[in-house]
Formats: C-alpha cells, sequence, structure tokens
C-alpha cells in the first residue's frame, strides 16, 4: 500500500495541505455538477464600465444565456463583472469561480452561483473540466495564462479540442503577428497549432463559433 506509506513520511503540513486541496476539488465538482453546457469568460479586471471590452464582454455573456450556455467568469471585476451582468440579466446561470487573493478580490454582484478557491491550479481544473468554449477579451498576464494554457492542453491532446476566441482584432493583432513571426516562422508551432486560434468580431460570431464547434469538452483521463 504504497498511498498511506507516503503520508506517514510527510510533514503534518503537507498532509494537511494535500487533504484541502481535494476537498477543494471535491467542492468545486460538486457545485458545478448540474450547470448546462458553459462557456468561461476571460478578461482585464482593470476596466470600467465605459470601456468598450466591458461592453462586448456584457452583450457576450448576454447571448450566450439567450443561446442556454452558462456563463462561467473567474468571479470578480471589469470583464468578468461583465459577462456575468450579460448572463444574470438576461436570466441565465451566471457562475462565478473566485480565487482568494491577498488583495482580497470581492465577488461581483452578478453571480447566481459562487464558487470560493484557495489554489489557482484547482480553480484552472474547474474552467478547463466544465466549459465547451473559452472566450478571451483583453486583458494582462491573466488572461494570457488561461489562454496560452488552454491551447497548450488541446496541443498536447490533454484535453478534447474546443474554441479558444480572441475578440477585439485590435488588441490581439501584436500577439497574433508575433505567433505567425518569428514563433511559427521558425518552427516553434506548427500551422495547426496556430489554427486552434478563433477570432471573433462581435458577440455574434462569438455564438456562431461556439455552435459550429458543437464540443463537449473533457479531461483526457
Amino acid at each position: 500500500m504504497k498511498f498511506p506509506f507516503v503520508l506517514d513520511r510527510l510533514a503534518a503540513q503537507d498532509i494537511r495541505m494535500i487533504f484541502r486541496v481535494v476537498a477543494e476539488f471535491v467542492d468545486g465538482m460538486e457545485a458545478l455538477t448540474a450547470i448546462p453546457p458553459a462557456v468561461s469568460v476571460f478578461g482585464s479586471t482593470h476596466i470600467g464600465r465605459d470601456d468598450p471590452a466591458y461592453t462586448m464582454a456584457e452583450q457576450i455573456g448576454r447571448l450566450l444565456a439567450q443561446h442556454g450556455y452558462a456563463v462561467i467568469t473567474g468571479g470578480g471585476p471589469g470583464a468578468m463583472e461583465a459577462a456575468n451582468k450579460g448572463a444574470y440579466e438576461a436570466g441565465g446561470v451566471s457562475i462565478g469561480l473566485n480565487i482568494e487573493l491577498p488583495q482580497q478580490q470581492e465577488p461581483n454582484r452578478y453571480l447566481t452561483r459562487l464558487v470560493n478557491f484557495q489554489h489557482f491550479f484547482v480553480r484552472k481544473v474547474m474552467f478547463v473540466k466544465h466549459s465547451i468554449a473559452f472566450v478571451i477579451l483583453p486583458g494582462g498576464f491573466g488572461t494570457l495564462d488561461e489562454l496560452f494554457e488552454s491551447i497548450t492542453l488541446i496541443q498536447t491532446k490533454k484535453i478534447k479540442p474546443f474554441p479558444v476566441i480572441l475578440t477585439d482584432d485590435d488588441y490581439w493583432l501584436g500577439l497574433q503577428e508575433w505567433l505567425r513571426d518569428p514563433v511559427m516562422g521558425e518552427g516553434k508551432i506548427t500551422p495547426d497549432d496556430f489554427a486552434l486560434l478563433k477570432t471573433a468580431h462581435n458577440p455574434e460570431e462569438v455564438i456562431q463559433i461556439i455552435k459550429n464547434s458543437s464540443t463537449s469538452n473533457s479531461l483526457t483521463p
């Protein structure tokens, strides 16, 4: 029995951490078990209601709800609030996967379901496991992290392919050009890898890309 033997050798604080992580996985999966097909929306926390990205996120959230999709965000302000607001006001399922941070990210008020996490990696698994698409609005390091992690998981076949959709051509243009050259130009990625990134010019195109994919996502064993 290897597992009990390993536990015997671990420090008490390590054992407590293991069980906290397991409990967090269980709580997250239980909270999200019966939701409709869901789309995760990512974007900057540092935008106000007068920002075009806020308007775009709100419209996307509303359309997703109107088409029967649950909307999942990180539960915080900015683009996350906007997507949740659109879904909430359309009468849809609006979910926030909130992360506990030193600067105390407050959940936004447009949530029908809130799940709190202490560990980023557990939260990331919940986003991937329960989403049939990722919608990526303009954002910073956190948004880029979710973007490239999802693409990497698809590229390496750790998850079934699903749409990863960039919105706002102007914002992402420099990144896309860099991925074409030098990254793809020097053979670091293939044209098929690059094609994993989809681009939508408006909320209606986001919905169309998702509907055309009709992917039910799941982690591979």
